[in-house]
C-alpha cells in the first residue's frame, strides 16, 4: 500500500502563501530523524528536505497565495493547497495520512491531530512544506526588506507588527487577518488610501 502524508506550513502567517506538501516515502529507504518540522533546527530541516526529495517514491509541493487566502479563508486555502499537492504526485497513493484535516477526494484517509509528531510520512511533508515556504520568504525579503521576512518568515512577531504599523501592509500580506487589516486602516488614515477589496481578491 502506498501511503501519502500531507501537511501545510504558514497557516498562521500574516504574509505570503500557505504551502502544502504531499510525500510517499520509500519503505526501503528509511530516513533517520524525521520529526515535526517545528521541532527541528533550520539547518537540520534543510538536510532532511534534500534526503526526502532524493529518496521518496514521490513528492510534491503546492502554494495558495495571499489573495486566495483572503477570498476563501485560511482553512479552505490550506485544504486546497493539500489537494493541489496531492494531485501533483507522480504516483497515485492508496491511502492518505493528513495532519488534522479532511480532504474531499476519493481516497481513503485518516486525519491525525499533531500528525507531524505521530507519523514520519506526515513529518516528511511538514519538512518539505516548511523549507519551501521559508525559502520563499527569504526571496521576498529582498523585495520587501522593510518587513524582516527572512527573520520571522511572515509570522506575527513584534518586529513584523511594528513594521506593519510603520510601513503599512504590502500587496502580499493577508488582508483578512486582523493585524494586517488593522495596519492597513491605520496606514490609510495616515498616508494612503486602503486597498480596495476588488483589487485584493481574485
Amino acid at each position: 500500500m502506498r501511503i501519502a502524508g500531507l501537511d501545510e506550513a504558514g497557516r498562521g502567517a500574516l504574509f505570503g502563501p500557505v504551502v502544502a506538501a504531499a510525500v510517499i516515502l520509500n519503505p526501503k529507504r528509511r530516513i533517520v530523524g524525521l520529526d515535526d518540522s517545528k521541532k527541528l533546527p533550520a539547518e537540520r530541516r534543510t538536510q532532511l528536505a534534500v534526503r526526502i526529495r532524493e529518496h521518496a517514491l514521490a513528492w510534491a509541493v503546492a502554494e495558495i497565495d495571499a489573495q486566495r487566502i483572503d477570498a476563501w479563508n485560511i482553512y479552505q486555502a490550506s485544504r486546497q493547497a493539500m489537494t493541489a499537492a496531492l494531485e501533483q504526485l507522480s504516483i497515485q497513493p492508496d491511502y492518505l495520512l493528513i495532519d488534522a484535516m479532511q480532504l474531499d477526494v476519493l481516497i481513503e484517509q485518516k486525519s491525525l491531530i499533531k500528525g507531524d509528531a505521530r507519523s514520519v510520512t506526515i513529518a516528511a511533508a511538514s519538512i518539505l512544506a516548511k523549507t519551501h515556504r521559508d525559502s520563499c520568504m527569504e526571496k521576498w525579503d529582498a523585495v520587501y526588506p522593510q518587513y524582516g521576512l527572512a527573520r520571522h518568515k511572515g509570522y506575527a512577531t513584534p518586529d513584523h507588527l511594528e513594521a506593519l504599523r510603520q510601513h503599512g501592509p504590502s500587496p502580499l500580506h493577508r488582508y483578512s487577518f486582523a493585524p494586517v487589516r488593522d495596519a492597513n486602516c491605520w496606514a490609510a488614515g495616515a498616508t494612503q488610501t486602503p486597498l480596495p477589496l476588488s483589487w485584493r481578491v481574485t
